[in-house]
């Protein structure tokens, strides 16, 4: 099936006032695909939990099973010694996944204790970035606010390293709407209102970018 915005707004009409965001933002993350890029995300909280469920999405199939190519299934044939047969190639071959690269950041945890402990603790989204970006990439900004300390300076971080961002908050302009690329404002300013409603965005973004990858079967 293809996916359609509508079926979003059908469900959620709320989101009518930033369809042209969600719109925005789905096509920030195909271009970034589309000219080898990856996705780096944080946040903090419930959008910390939002950046493993987003990633979660991405790097195996969402809507499709996204079987692997024939060129794919022969790159795994020719990984083997000349002359020899390996039985794990069937089970690679046959379960393995097409994957769209991205990173969580909050997810590494020991690099974040160490460099809160050592360093500043403001500042552990940005050193990731800065570490693991590079040009092309999109860092993706999730704050219920737009204003969490961290990741905004994140988001200076990954403007210096020519990444491109995106933002999800709350209604309201914030740092984030200020500085990112792109920015959906879901509508409500109550934290917890907010995150009900990224919910159903990233969900429609993460369909909307594998079915334009690999097309959604199910």
């Amino acid at each position: 099936m293809t996916i359609h915005i509508q079926d979003l707004l059908s469900a959620h009409p709320a989101l009518t006032t930033c369809q042209s965001d969600v719109e925005a933002a789905r096509d920030l993350i195909i271009h970034t695909y589309e000219h080898g890029g990856r996705l780096l995300l944080c946040g903090n909280g419930g959008s910390c939990a939002d950046c493993d469920h987003i990633t979660g999405e991405l790097l195996k199939g969402f809507l499709s099973h996204r079987p692997l190519s024939e060129s794919d299934c022969m790159a795994l044939v020719d990984a083997l010694p000349e002359g020899e047969s390996d039985p794990d190639l069937y089970l690679l071959a046959g379960q393995l996944q097409g994957g769209l690269p991205a990173l969580s950041l909050p997810a590494q945890t020991a690099l974040i204790s160490a460099f809160s402990n050592d360093v500043d603790p403001s500042l552990v989204y940005a050193q990731l970035v800065w570490a693991q970006g590079k040009t092309g990439d999109l860092l993706i900004c999730l704050s219920t606010s737009g204003n969490s300390r961290n990741v905004v300076l994140a988001a200076k971080a990954a403007r210096a390293k020519g990444m491109l961002t995106l933002a999800l908050t709350g209604e309201r302009d914030s740092e984030l709407s200020r500085l990112c690329d792109v920015t959906v404002q879901a509508p409500s300013s109550e934290t917890y209102r907010v995150q009900e409603y990224h919910l159903p965005i990233y969900h429609y973004l993460c369909a909307a970018v594998e079915d334009h990858f690999f097309g959604a079967d199910t």
